[in-house]
Formats: structure tokens, sequence, C-alpha cells
């Protein structure tokens, strides 16, 4: 694995793969607005994007599902004010908001009643969703559109997800194409069995962990050969076995990293990642994400990492 600069500027734009779109090295994941695990309130969802439009973060990703629409409405009310063509907007398709939608998750506090998602990655769900998302965020358009947890109906995905935002994209009413998933398998044979010019980006959560580099494995490269951005979430793990835990802490230590920096870094030093996506539920979490991102890490600290974790996972 080469070794991530000492320290990266959260701010610095770059290109987002074959998109046409810059980003930044640091984006906002806007779940926790929405009231992921706990509520927010309204002028502290506000003040959490407006931090992070301080600190020079141009790119935010949202989705119906998060608070059952309430993170896209918060974030389109946020990023009002901000000039449109200065930051790029991601929200997703495969879950229509509706009255008694039934597939209710229990992780959202204080979700608006009477309404609920409903799993439809059909063709026409897909130009609703796409339609209703731009109503709730009250902007003229979104840049990214990642079809989520394709694996849930994977055959209505590629065949009417995809082929839905595949015109969007033809027609020049949406900047890109996306994957939204949490296995790097799914995204790899979605990748490879898309009709062209298939997915433009993949957002994947997990694999690109300090202790998890699976999506290294196959998806990864695959984007890399293909120009396919990746967006890399979930880079966080708390839920970690207490030895690997342990070796990581103390190669940490040992060259005075917060792990926190670490696994913030990490994933930009892999194939094709070009962005880390992090949620934040205040402005001080998003401030502190952004400081770990620009911690300098000596380039010795990379490869023991990997010589402690792998030799504790037996790989």
């Amino acid at each position: 694995m080469s070794a991530t600069p000492a320290g990266l500027a959260p701010g610095e734009r770059v290109p987002l793969g074959r998109t046409g779109l810059t980003v930044s090295r640091l984006g906002l994941g806007l779940a926790p607005i929405g009231g992921m695990f706990a509520s927010v309130p309204p002028e502290v969802a506000t003040a959490t994007v407006e931090r992070a439009w301080e600190l020079g973060l141009r790119l935010y990703d949202t989705a119906p599902v998060y608070g059952y629409g309430r993170s896209e409405a918060r974030a389109g009310a946020a990023l009002a004010d901000k000039p449109r063509d200065a930051f790029v907007l991601c929200t997703k398709v495969g879950r229509l908001i509706e009255p008694g939608g039934p597939d209710t998750q229990p992780l959202w506090a204080d979700p608006p009643p009477g309404i609920g998602p409903r799993l439809d990655h059909s063709y026409a769900a897909t130009h609703r969703s796409v339609a209703e998302s731009l109503d709730r965020l009250g902007l003229d358009r979104v840049d990214v559109l990642h079809i989520h947890d394709p694996d849930l109906d994977y055959p209505t995905a590629l065949g009417g997800a995809y082929r839905a935002l595949d015109e969007l994209r033809r027609d020049g009413a949406i900047g890109a194409v996306s994957l939204g998933v949490n296995h790097p398998a799914v995204a790899a044979r979605f990748v490879r069995e898309a009709p062209a010019p298939g997915p433009d980006c993949v957002l994947v959560a997990g694999g690109c962990t300090l202790l998890d580099r699976s999506a290294a494995d196959d998806l990864l490269p695959l984007c890399a050969d293909r120009g396919i951005a990746v967006m890399a979430a979930g880079v966080i793990t708390p839920a970690l076995a207490a030895a690997e835990r342990a070796a990581v802490r103390a190669v940490c230590d040992r060259h005075g990293v917060p792990p926190l920096a670490a696994a913030l870094q990490l994933p930009l030093s892999l194939p094709a990642v070009t962005t880390v996506l992090v949620g934040a539920r205040t402005p001080e979490e998003i401030t502190e994400s952004a400081t770990q991102l620009a911690h300098p890490i000596p380039e010795a600290f990379w490869p023991e990492l990997t010589e402690a974790v792998e030799g504790g996972a037996g790989r």
C-alpha cells in the first residue's frame, strides 16, 4: 500500500473520476442530521452543514430514507444560499417515502409521523424518486444519484433503476450515476454487468477501513481500471475485535497518530478512492474529522499498521 501524504487538506478539490465534477477530499454524510440514532434539532443540523462549508467541504451526501425525507429537506435548506456550482450534492434512489411505507427502520429517531420508506428499484419509481428528492431539497438539480442497496433487489436495480438513471445522465438532467452499497462484491458485480457506459462512481460503506480492506481485493482495482471514482464511507468501525483494536492502538501510539486520523486517511491511499465521506451531527464533530484528516502521519506508520493488522487477522 502506498502511503498517504503527511496530512490531507479536507477542502482540497479533486476530480470525481470521469464525471467532470470536482469534490473535496472530505465530504459530509447527512444521515445524522436526519436523526440517525438520535434526534438533531434543526438549528444544529443547519449549523453542522454551515461548519462543513466553512471548512471547505464541497461534497454532501443524503438519501430519501435518511429520516424519511428529513435529511434531504434540511440539506436543501442549509445549502440554498450557496452558489450551486460550488458544491456536489448526492442523493439516492431505491426507496420511496410515502404514507404507510412498510419498510421502516428503527435507527431513525422521531421520524415524521404516518410515512415510511417502501423499497422500489423499478424504472418508474426511480423517476418518481428523483422528482420527489428535488422537491424536498428545493434545489434545481442533484449531481450524483446513487442506486441505494441494489443487492436488495438486484435484477430490478440493474434493469430498472440503472436504466432510468442512465437516461437522465444522457439527457444531462444528472451529472453522474453511482451505486450506494455496503458490500464491495455487490458493487463489483454491478459494475461488470451494467450496460455501457456503466456507473461513474461507487459509494462503498466499509471495505476501506483500518481492519477491513476487502474493497481492495476486487472492487477498487476494477474501478481504477475503468476510471470509476470511489467514495469511501463507514471508515470508522467501532465494533472491532479486542485483539485487533489493541494492535491498531499500539501502532498508533508508537507513531503518535490518533486512530481517527489513520481511519480517515487510509482510504485515500487506496486505488480509485477519491474522497472520504463522514457523518456528523454537530459542528464540533465535522471540525474534529477535518482536523484529523489533516493530521501528519509518518510514512513508516502505514506498513507497520498493515503488518500488525494482517498478523492479527491471520490474513
